[in-house]
Formats: C-alpha cells, sequence, structure tokens
C-alpha cells in the first residue's frame, strides 16, 4: 500500500499545527514530497507539467472573481458604520422587550454573516458592537456571549456569503469528476447559484430557531434579559446605545435588506450570475456608504487594504491546495480514498457519515477555506460518485463546519470572541453560552438528513 498519501497529510497537519502559513505549508510540503518521489523514481515529473494549467484555470474562473467582490460588500457595510446603525435602529424598537437586544443581535449579526461569511470578523464586529451593550443592559454573560458567538458563524449557511461562493465552486468540479469517471461525458451541472438556493431555507430555520430560543428562554427568565430601563448596571460602561436619539426603523433596515434581496434574488431567478451579483452588491453598498455620509477617502482606502488582504489569502490558499492536490493525485491518493469509501460499511450513509465527522474534526484546526480547498476535493467525486446528491452534500458540510467552529474548546467562534471580550468573562461563560446554540445546529443537521429536500427542494423548483 503506497503510504506517501497519508504522509502528505501528516505533514501538512504538523506543520500547521507548528504555526506555519497555510498556503506555504500545502506547497511546500507538496514539492517536497514531488521532488523526494523523482528522486526516489516513484513520482512522475511529468505530472508537475498539470500545475501551469491548474493554476491558469483559477486566474480565470469567474466565479471566483465573486470573492473580491463579496468581501468587498460585507468590509463596506462594516468600515461605513452600517452594520452599526442598523444595530442602534432595531435596539431602538426591541430593547425596551425582555431578549430584544439579543434578537437585534441575532438580525444584524445574520445580514453581516451573510454579506462576508467570513466568521472572525463577524464575530469580532458584533462583539465590539453588541457585547458592551449586553452587559450594560444588564444581560447574562452566558447568553450574551454564546448568541454572540452562533451568529457569528451564520455565514457558514445563510447566503450569499464567500463560504458558500468557495463550496460552490469546487462541488461543481467535483460533481463533474465525479460523472466522467463513472463513464458521463455529458456530465449536468451544479452551480453556485444552485448551493445558495440549497442553503436559503436551511439558514432561515436557523435563524428561527435562535429567534425562538431567545425568545423563550427570556420569556421563562427575563432576568437574563432584561427590558433597557434608565438605570444600567453600575459595573458596566454605558452603552452607546442608550445615548443616541432614537433612529428610525426602516431607515435603518431597509437599504441594506434590499441590498441583499437584490442580491440573492438576481442570483435565485436567473436573472445574474453569483459573480454579476456579487458586483451589483458591491455597488450598492458603496451607494449605502455614501448616503449615510459615512464614506470618506480614508474609510474606502481601509476597505480597500481590508478586501485585498482577505482576497489574497483566499486565492494564496487555493493555489497552495492546487498544489497539494495534484501531488496527492500523483501519488495515487484519489484511489486510495476511493477504495476506502468502498470497502466502508454501511455504503454512501456509512462514508457520509465518516466524512462529516472527519470535517468536523478538523473544523477545531482549520478554517473552511482550508477544508474547501483540500478536503473537499479529494473526498467529494468519491461521494458524488456513490450517488449522493451534490447540493445536500454541500449544505450538509457548511451547516457540519458552521457547528464544529462554535463547539468548545476549539472552536474558532470562541477563540475570536474571546479575543474582544472584557477579562471578568470567564472563558468557561463562553463555552456554557454556546452549548443551546450547538443543540440547535445539530438539530437543523438532523432535519437535513431526514429530510433532504430541505435543502434540495428549493433549487429543483428554480430549474423546473
Amino acid at each position: 500500500m503506497n503510504l506517501a498519501p497519508l504522509a502528505m497529510f501528516a505533514c501538512a497537519f504538523a506543520g500547521l499545527l507548528a504555526g506555519y502559513p497555510v498556503a506555504i505549508t500545502l506547497a511546500g510540503v507538496a514539492l517536497l514530497f514531488a521532488f523526494g518521489g523523482i528522486a526516489l523514481g516513484v513520482f512522475f515529473p511529468s505530472d508537475l507539467g498539470f500545475l501551469p494549467g491548474r493554476l491558469f484555470g483559477i486566474m480565470t474562473n469567474t466565479t471566483l472573481i465573486a470573492v473580491p467582490l463579496f468581501v468587498f460588500m460585507g468590509v463596506v457595510l462594516e468600515k461605513t458604520r452600517i452594520a452599526e446603525n442598523l444595530l442602534l435602529g432595531l435596539s431602538e424598537h426591541l430593547g425596551k422587550l425582555p431578549g430584544g437586544l439579543a434578537v437585534a443581535v441575532i438580525l444584524v449579526g445574520a445580514l453581516l454573516a451573510a454579506s462576508t461569511g467570513i466568521v472572525g470578523a463577524t464575530v469580532v464586529t458584533m462583539g465590539l458592537l453588541a457585547l458592551p451593550a449586553m452587559r450594560s443592559q444588564g444581560y447574562d454573560d452566558r447568553l450574551a456571549t454564546g448568541t454572540i458567538a452562533a451568529t457569528g458563524t451564520l455565514g457558514q449557511i445563510v447566503p450569499p456569503s464567500i463560504a458558500l461562493v468557495l463550496l460552490g465552486d469546487v462541488l461543481a468540479n467535483a460533481y463533474q469528476q465525479a460523472q466522467l469517471s463513472q463513464g458521463v461525458f455529458a456530465p449536468k451541472t451544479v452551480s453556485v447559484g444552485d448551493l445558495f438556493a440549497g442553503a436559503l431555507l436551511p439558514g432561515l430555520v436557523l435563524i428561527l430557531l435562535y429567534l425562538l430560543y431567545v425568545v423563550l428562554r427570556t420569556w421563562i427568565n427575563p432576568a437574563l434579559a432584561p427590558a433597557r430601563t434608565t438605570t444600567t448596571n453600575p459595573n458596566v460602561a454605558a452603552s452607546t446605545i442608550t445615548t443616541i436619539p432614537k433612529r428610525s426603523l426602516l431607515s435603518a433596515l431597509l437599504a441594506p435588506l434590499l441590498l441583499i434581496f437584490a442580491v440573492l434574488g438576481s442570483i435565485l431567478t436567473g436573472v445574474a450570475t453569483p459573480t454579476e451579483a456579487a458586483g451589483v452588491g458591491a455597488v450598492g453598498a458603496l451607494l449605502l456608504g455614501l448616503a449615510s455620509q459615512t464614506l470618506n477617502l480614508e474609510v474606502l482606502r481601509d476597505v480597500g487594504r481590508s478586501t485585498l488582504t482577505t482576497t489574497a489569502m483566499v486565492f494564496f490558499i487555493l493555489i497552495g491546495a492546487s498544489v497539494f492536490s495534484l501531488v496527492f493525485r500523483g501519488y495515487g491518493g484519489d484511489e486510495m480514498v476511493h477504495h476506502w469509501f468502498e470497502n466502508m460499511p454501511g455504503g454512501a450513509p456509512g462514508a457520509l457519515a465518516i466524512v462529516m465527522l472527519v470535517i468536523f474534526l478538523l473544523g477545531f484546526i482549520l478554517d473552511f477555506i482550508e477544508i474547501t480547498f483540500v478536503v473537499v476535493p479529494i473526498v467529494g467525486p468519491v461521494l458524488l460518485a456513490m450517488g449522493i446528491d451534490p447540493v445536500w452534500l454541500g449544505v450538509l458540510i457548511a451547516v457540519n463546519l458552521q457547528t464544529s467552529f462554535l463547539t468548545p474548546p476549539f472552536g474558532f467562534a470562541l477563540f475570536y470572541l474571546r479575543g474582544v471580550t472584557p477579562a471578568d468573562i470567564p472563558t468557561s461563560s463562553i463555552y456554557h453560552g454556546v452549548v443551546p446554540f450547538i443543540g440547535l445546529q445539530l438539530l437543523l443537521l438532523g432535519l437535513l438528513v431526514l429530510w433532504p429536500e430541505l435543502a434540495t427542494w428549493l433549487p429543483e423548483q428554480i430549474k423546473s
């Protein structure tokens, strides 16, 4: 048995755990194994000749143009304080009710998460904006931190987001490979728009579950999230929300929602491709920034810098992952995985369960970008060749990663939130706070397993 593919994975994970950059680790390990294999006569040098074509394919992939545009859209909403103003506007109307501020956090966080899909950005932004206000109003630390952390992970499942763009593009390629391996030379296609449609209903269900939990929990015990009064917690700095004049809910809420609906609606109705819709979203975010009179040259410079940094990171990792997967396949790694899955007990359901478990565990140490570019291209074609629906698989992976990022003690969202929470909030409070939301995510995962139509119905209706 060829152990080189396993050794490649082991070395790559060791490098990542040691703190080396992801893209350099993936590409570096792959090239070391390739050159070592050439020297030992176990790797064909001609396999590296496919690398320029792969990199050129990344450069000319029109779907991936949506990534910097969606990132730009989300960063503009953040830097121009549109998300903050929306939180302020909702809090004016909902903060007078028990749990109302937590409801506002979920709604605004969902909007911000859908705009970017970057878990860290949403968690940090909402932590800085909402946590001081929630503590000032007397919210229980566990409920406040759990709500913020859980809301920050919504970008994995709520469209449109770059997480779904990247996952959709990878699954589209995997679906074609799966059909070609079965002798289908006129393969069906699955698009990013299909994945957006498949993730829409599960995303809305999860937001609804979050809202129902917060409302019921605070209805049963209003002391956990008291309504806003003129008296604030003396041990916590006063909330900015209590000092800002009352704002119109429609003016704060309508414009960002129209932007999201225009972007997502144009994709689902077939009026625009994800790339074209992302361009509309980027321009729309700029217009919202100009209308709010918060967009100036300095802010625009920060937006450009953040967009460039995030986009460069994504594509650098994609290049490194392409090199890694090329060498992995050159050593017969894809055939090894296919052989494992064919001999796995339980058939396709058993193989899917193992993959979901592995992805969940990898979510503790890898971000969604690495998992999307490294793991999914390897296991995706095999699972899809076994008859698993590509849209359903994509939604399952997104929800699975979302749960992994929220699960103690290694969840990424917990680390991000810990970095912006005051020292007097113990880490155990954050861990306790996210447990109910993890249960809700597992409930959604179970619903998807029992009723795949929750993810596949809307794409089928749109195509028909």
